[in-house]
């Protein structure tokens, strides 16, 4: 990972991301440069936890089944607006939504589709861990007018992705995200407001010595991810084992950790849900930006028998076991997952 002098600000490097593509016309630079605004509005309330009334439960469940979280419809509720009146949207996907969020008829519409995870790690605000928003940004694949969009276009496999990225709320604000074109990154400097180019043209090490997973799940999985898991922690100095076990139940915090520092991290199917049998990640907000973002580092992410990003999706809020990170570590765990592990 190459570091670059602090100075270049999310504005300039968008544009400078804009003027290499000939045929850009700026709709996206516009569309992430609003998204990045609303971040920062999320950032100050994460970081007005314990003061204001804004942890713990509302009472609602969600899509998901989940418990919503009073920041987690802070979250979605600031995304939303603030996206819907940019102009370059003719729809919009949350994980705390069944349906598409359709942009208002008084306003302009665009070909973009952005699908997101407003607040990923939600059940982690009231302790202080690291929490974030993950993003995908998609083009309309139908024709017709802005207002006549498919659900289809919604569904396009990862591959077809032309953004990605999330934002880490923790000790300080980090938005990590590609356009195709490599991976970067950029802290807040809140005395400014500003984003700062704090970490250029990322790459995750070709293997790594963490895995994150959660292991509670032990009992609920097949043997072939057992036995990837006690692989991990079986000591052995010629392949450099037992690795280090890291897990925060932070998506993008564990990702995060490991893209920089090289590692696996693993959500596998299991039988704890009858309602959840391939897991519990989202492939359309959550496993499809993070593969989109670490292969463009030089990593990997699986479903356990091929790239995440080649799964046809079938639905908005479809549900994916996800190995992803040093390419491989989960090239490894492939092995392992789809049974060809001699």
């Amino acid at each position: 990972m190459a570091r670059k002098a602090i100075g270049t600000t999310i504005t300039e490097h968008l544009l400078k991301q804009q003027r290499s593509h000939p045929q850009a016309t700026g709709s996206l630079t516009h569309l992430l440069s609003e998204l990045i605004v609303a971040a920062k509005v999320i950032s100050r309330e994460v970081n007005k936890a314990g003061l204001v009334d804004i942890l713990g439960a509302t009472g609602d469940v969600n899509i998901q089944g989940e418990q919503v979280q009073k920041l987690d419809i802070f979250a979605h509720r600031i995304i939303t607006e603030r996206m819907q009146h940019v102009g370059q949207l003719c729809c919009i996907a949350s994980e705390e939504y069944a349906d598409l969020i359709d942009i208002p008829p008084n306003f302009p519409k665009g070909d973009y589709i952005l699908l997101m995870d407003p607040l990923d790690g939600s059940s982690n605000i009231d302790v202080n861990v690291s929490i974030g928003t993950i993003f995908s940004i998609l083009k309309r694949q139908s024709s017709g007018s802005n207002v006549d969009y498919q659900l289809s276009d919604a569904l396009q496999p990862g591959y077809r992705q032309v953004a990605a990225g999330y934002f880490v709320y923790g000790s300080s604000t980090i938005l990590v995200y590609t356009t195709g074109t490599g991976v970067h990154g950029f802290t807040l400097i809140p005395s400014v407001g500003e984003f700062l180019l704090s970490h250029e043209d990322i790459k995750i090490p070709e293997r790594g010595n963490i895995y994150s997973v959660n292991e509670s799940n032990y009992a609920y999985w097949d043997n072939n991810t057992r036995d990837l898991v006690n692989y991990f922690k079986t000591m052995d100095a010629e392949t450099k084992r037992p690795y280090t076990s890291r897990y925060v139940g932070s998506l993008v915090a564990d990702f995060h950790r490991n893209l920089l520092k090289g590692g696996i991290f693993m959500y596998p199917a299991d039988t704890k849900d009858p309602k959840k049998p391939k897991g519990k990640l989202r492939l359309m907000v959550e496993a499809n930006p993070m593969a989109m973002i670490v292969e463009q580092a030089g990593g990997y992410a699986s479903d356990g028998h091929g790239p995440v990003l080649e799964v046809e999706p079938q639905s908005l809020h479809q549900r994916t076991p996800l190995f992803i990170g040093s390419k491989q570590d989960v090239l490894l765990a492939e092995s392992f997952i789809s049974g060809n592990r001699r």
